[in-house]
């Protein structure tokens, strides 16, 4: 068994990356003093603008960038593991064109453990007018990335990533027991959808679900939704940052509750090979993996 103590930051990043740094350290800063272990802060924790040239503008190679750098400082000062949710880095070579939207996951000691860059893009046509093209800025990743911590294997993911099971199916396979997926849900698809897919992966995959959030309207106009979350593996809200404004929400991570859904609905070893079949084809799929 082991248990630790998690916390989730909601934050509502801006323009300025300094100021947004400001912001994360302090609320880092209470919650290690209210006794988590864990910490997680929500995608574009450094920046969040919408135009591709001022981003490009603002942003850095991994190397010298300041968002990472303070997680890490914060990390080992504090004693405590330190996942910032993402933050846009600088690519080279022929990437130079496009951004990486990475994760990074800090040691207690500072050390860095992992990194992931979010795999599916936000290419959607929503009502009302709004519409995204992540895939005009951003490189998507290739890789799902499990890793273990001192109290949990954990996987990454990001965002929208949270709509594609199979991602996080594949991760509870490799032994999973907390899934991942600090966001910067729009306000539209986080009303309709946030509480309900986060619960959904929990559920579907006997495991933890930890979710920090942006929320609120920020400086580029944008509204995201909020509602950062903690979700347990039967599927029941640990905790939550109620509405959209900054804050950190709470809650007892016991990896046991895993391993307890699994064993009463044990659907990762219970799925079996079926096929599909058309007209015109026949294709064989896995259910674990779907």
């Amino acid at each position: 068994m082991a248990v630790f103590k998690a916390a989730v930051l909601q934050m509502r990043s801006g323009t300025d990356i300094d100021r947004n740094i400001d912001a994360f350290e302090k609320l880092v800063r209470e919650a290690a003093a209210n006794g988590a272990d864990y910490v997680q802060s929500p995608e574009m924790t450094g920046l969040l603008v919408r135009d591709k040239a001022a981003l490009q503008a603002a942003i850095t190679h991994e190397a010298d960038d300041g968002v990472a750098a303070a997680a890490a400082r914060l990390a080992a000062e504090l004693g405590i593991v330190v996942h910032l949710g993402s933050t846009a880095i600088a690519l080279e070579g022929a990437d130079t064109g496009k951004v990486a939207n990475r994760a990074f996951l800090f040691g207690s000691d500072g050390a860095l453990l992992a990194t992931y860059d979010k795999i599916h893009m936000f290419d959607v046509d929503l009502d009302h007018g709004e519409s995204w093209r992540e895939s005009a800025t951003y490189r998507p990743g290739g890789q799902a990335v499990v890793a273990d911590l001192p109290f949990a294997r954990m996987g990454m993911a990001v965002c929208y990533d949270l709509r594609f099971p199979r991602l996080f199916r594949a991760e509870a396979l490799a032994g999973a027991q907390v899934l991942t997926v600090p966001a910067a849900f729009t306000r539209q698809t986080g009303e309709a959808h946030w509480h309900v897919l986060i619960r959904a992966r929990a559920i579907e995959n006997g495991a933890w679900v930890i979710a920090a959030a942006q929320g609120g309207r920020h400086e580029d106009g944008r509204e995201t939704y909020g509602h950062s979350l903690i979700v347990d593996p039967w599927g029941r809200i640990a905790a939550e940052v109620d509405g959209d404004e900054p804050g950190i929400a709470y809650a007892e991570i016991d990896t046991d509750a895993s391993a307890a859904a699994r064993g009463k609905v044990p659907n990762l070893r219970n799925a079996r090979d079926f096929t599909v079949e058309t007209a015109s084809d026949q294709a064989t799929l896995r259910g674990a993996a779907s």
